[in-house]
């Protein structure tokens, strides 16, 4: 049985770990999923984003709010026939806010898939 291998000491020219980029506002769970499917749909309406996340409609408020305040989502309430339907827009901060978070998570996996020297 081996014992637990100790960390090199810091290298102080390489730059933080990826984790220390991670956004809190973009990172958290939901919001990343709020994020990621208004990315691919372009425009999408509250209820599928509540069924698609298993969110209680004033969960989803909640954190609509938080990224709505942060300028990542737009969000637009309208009329879809005689129904209220509210709709969410990435905005181009959002788009930079998500491919950001993407890239420090992919900086993570290679380091975790990566073999380490010993």
């Amino acid at each position: 049985m081996t014992g637990p291998v100790d960390a090199p000491p810091p290298d102080e020219s390489e730059s933080p770990h990826p984790v220390t980029g991670l956004d809190d506002v973009v990172h958290q769970r939901v919001r990343l999923g709020i994020l990621t499917l208004a990315h691919e749909a372009h425009r999408v309406e509250f209820g599928y984003l509540r069924t698609q996340l298993e969110l209680t409609a004033g969960n989803l408020s909640q954190h609509l709010g938080v990224l709505e305040t942060a300028g990542l989502v737009e969000v637009e309430k309208g009329y879809a026939g005689k129904r209220g339907r509210t709709w969410i827009t990435l905005t181009a901060a959002g788009n930079t806010a998500l491919a950001e978070e993407i890239a420090r998570l992919k900086q993570l996996i290679a380091r975790v898939e990566t073999p380490s020297e010993q």
